[in-house]
């Protein structure tokens, strides 16, 4: 890699001519630099001195449970312990955030949140446009809705499903004032919306639903803040067999999308972040495409643009056609070979801090066109903080950005990942250090599950995996977070969010459950598609999630007792058959990742589990993964070499999933490759990780494979 001298650092000399070049924008080059400089002289030795305080707590917790080992579990005597040593800091006094200029889509609507990875600029593109679906498409691809389209044209009687499967759904969330959408016969849209069915003209039951029409017929209703555009085509396929006319219902789907440059990635060095800077740019200007092959034409991906319509006063609307997006940042743990200071790599999460933000100022300067914040802000996730102190830090950090690049303060909002167990213990603390940019927070299982089980490591053996969905923490963790987040005034200003929806194809399973998230009060959820942003929208439609928020107000706080209690075997055995099952579900889990990871740098797909079953995989995955069997070995559930066996075994069935896949290289029968040897070292090194992080041991193995590809 090359470098250019730039103030008293060392630039990868791509990254500086791409912020040169391209981001900079009313910045001089070498202000910037010398600013980036002195931001690195006072904040690196802060984030040194909080990652060394990770590793100072958790020495203290294992030294804590070591001396109690066997011992029933004293809930009240571990929490005082946690609270001598700073673990558990003192509850703030009642606040809360008061955070200015925040668009819709994050303070007042509800919806669902896509979550891409920005280094793949299709899905960066794919995951911006996902504001509007179709809800006929959705529902006939996908097991939504009973059987599957049969044949290889159009399934007329699948279609059939589908409209009636719409109409219903119309019928329960913005019903006619008398019959039923499924007999509409003709839809007229002006000042006010009449329609014609068989036995004469009726209208909707709520007045409030109606938002609109658009100058070709099209229809809009609104329901709970959500867009439902109903579209009339009697010259098109489906309209043409339509008594109305109706060929599509559209719905407004994802409100917002996270670009990622964290875990969904794998950007190791300076080529691979150029790449992440890159996309993200292309967002904030608007000028992101991508070209690709589909059915031997070749098809050119743009951001959608605006959608229109007029009111019912006669008033015409401008309408977002994309997603709001937001930019997750890496944490502080990790650093990167793309800026050197002093001979030493320097933290990504101020490389990701100051270089996403400058690109985001080319949204900021904008007063038309395809505009990201109408209300001029920058939306920043920030993940993996342990506690107050680290998200303090963030402020400063996104403060001093702000000062280098001359914006206002709290131009920056703060989005805070709720996924690891000091800052669940000290939520409160947490937004109230950001409470003047804290527009999110959110629960992550499977991230949360891994910091819970290595900063419990020594306190036993974990329960099983499939029983840790129904432990005591864990419910305390996701109501805890929706409490904290009502009590310290998020109505109307910011998001609480609830995780991911891990299997893709599984639609009519996530119908059925994912309702849940906005009945506990969450008023955005993660979805792993369009396809399912759209599917999900339709429970939005149900539950007005503002009135679950202020019922929810009225009941105790999640107890802290069952937040910090650790899901542990004690006096349990596990039988022969359990362990080999669980080894083999967790070694072919993290196989399966490891090796697309480290060998062709993808670093979030649809990756098959033991039984075929194609989930979404991400480091969270693998974190949770790695820590559990690293627990189980550190207990004697099983040995090392019961794990190098399992993997063993596992790696020519992670090899058979992926035999369609040219690009892939075999892990057996050798089994000496650096993503076996990745995957066995998460386990095996896996209490020795920082609080049970896989990036290190990832970006080594990845950084030797593109360097040997060199």
């Amino acid at each position: 890699m090359s470098y250019v001298k730039r103030s008293e650092i060392d630039v990868s000399a791509d990254l500086a001519a791409l912020i040169e070049n391209e981001i900079l924008l009313g910045i001089d080059a070498d202000h910037f630099w010398d600013g980036y400089v002195a931001l690195l002289k006072d904040l690196v030795p802060e984030n040194r001195a909080l990652l060394a305080k990770r590793d100072e707590l958790q020495s203290q917790i294992d030294a804590w449970y070591t001396s109690h080992k066997g011992q029933t579990f004293d809930v009240e005597a571990a929490n005082s312990y946690l609270r001598e040593i700073g673990y558990i800091q003192p509850a703030p006094a009642p606040f809360e955030i008061n955070v200015e200029n925040v668009d819709p889509e994050i303070a007042t609507v509800a919806g669902p949140q896509l979550v891409v990875p920005v280094m793949n600029a299709r899905f960066a593109l794919n995951a911006a446009n996902a504001r509007w679906g179709s809800l006929y498409d959705a529902l006939y691809g996908t097991d939504a809705i009973e059987g599957a389209p049969s044949g290889k044209g159009y399934d007329a009687a699948r279609g059939a499903q589908v409209v009636a499967w719409a109409r219903a759904h119309l019928d329960q969330v913005a019903p006619l004032a008398n019959g039923s959408w499924a007999d509409v016969q003709a839809v007229e849209a002006g000042e006010t919306l009449s329609i014609t069915l068989g036995d004469g003209a009726t209208t909707l039951a709520n007045a409030d639903h109606y938002a609109g029409y658009r100058d070709n017929g099209d229809v809009m209703l609104r329901v709970n803040g959500l867009l439902i555009e109903i579209k009339i085509n009697r010259d098109s396929a489906i309209g043409a067999t339509d008594p109305a006319g109706i060929s599509d219902i559209r719905l407004e789907s994802a409100l917002t999308a996270i670009q990622d440059c964290e875990d969904s990635v794998a950007a190791v060095d300076a080529e691979d972040k150029c790449v992440v800077y890159a996309n993200w740019l292309g967002l904030m200007k608007g000028t992101l495409q991508e070209s690709f092959n589909k059915g031997g034409k070749v098809m050119t991906r743009r951001l959608n643009d605006d959608v229109t319509y007029t009111a019912p006063d006669g008033a015409g609307v401008t309408h977002p056609g994309r997603a709001l997006v937001l930019v997750r940042n890496v944490g502080h743990l990790m650093t990167n070979n793309a800026i050197m200071w002093n001979g030493e790599e320097t933290p990504e999460g101020i490389m990701d801090a100051v270089i996403t933000v400058a690109c985001a100022m080319h949204d900021l300067t904008k007063t038309d066109g395809l505009r990201n914040s109408r209300a001029g802000s920058v939306y920043v996730v920030k993940p993996k903080m342990h506690g107050p102190e680290e998200v303090a830090f963030a402020n400063t950090l996104y403060g001093r950005v702000e000062d280098m690049l001359g914006l206002p303060r709290n131009t920056v909002k703060l989005g805070i990942m709720d996924e690891e167990r000091r800052t669940s213990a000290n939520l409160a603390a947490c937004i109230n250090a950001v409470k003047t940019r804290c527009v999110f927070i959110n629960t992550g299982f499977l991230d949360r599950t891994g910091d819970e089980i290595h900063t419990m490591m020594q306190a036993g053996p974990v329960i099983p995996r499939g029983e840790m969905a129904q432990s005591a923490w864990l419910g305390a963790y996701e109501n805890g977070n929706v409490d904290t987040g009502l009590a310290a005034g998020f109505t109307g200003q910011a998001q609480i969010g609830k995780g991911m929806w891990a299997r893709p194809d599984d639609m009519a399973d996530m119908l059925q459950a994912k309702i849940g998230h906005p009945k506990a009060g969450a008023n955005t959820a993660w979805v792993p598609s369009p396809t399912a942003a759209t599917l999900h929208a339709t429970h939005y439609h149900h539950v007005n999630v503002t009135d679950v928020q202020n019922d929810l107000r009225a009941r105790p706080h999640a107890s802290l007792d069952a937040l910090l209690t650790p899901p542990v075997m004690i006096g349990r055995n596990v039988s022969d058959e359990e362990v080999t099952r669980e080894l083999e579900n967790a070694c072919q889990s993290i196989l399966g990742y490891v090796v697309r990871w480290v060998d062709q740098g993808i670093g979030c797909s649809k990756v098959p589990d033991i039984d075929d079953v194609a989930l979404m995989e991400d480091r969270a995955t693998l974190r949770i993964s790695a820590q559990y069997l690293a627990n189980w070995v550190e207990h004697g559930i099983c040995t090392k070499d019961q794990v190098e066996a399992a993997f063993r075994r596992m790696a020519p069935k992670v090899d058979a999933q992926n035999a369609g896949d040219a690009a892939y290289s075999p892990m057996a029968p050798a089994f000496d490759g650096a993503a076996f040897n990745a995957a066995r070292a998460l386990v095996i090194e896996g209490i020795a990780q920082p609080s049970g992080y896989t990036e290190p041991l990832l970006y080594k193995a990845r950084l030797s494979v593109k360097q040997a590809a060199k």
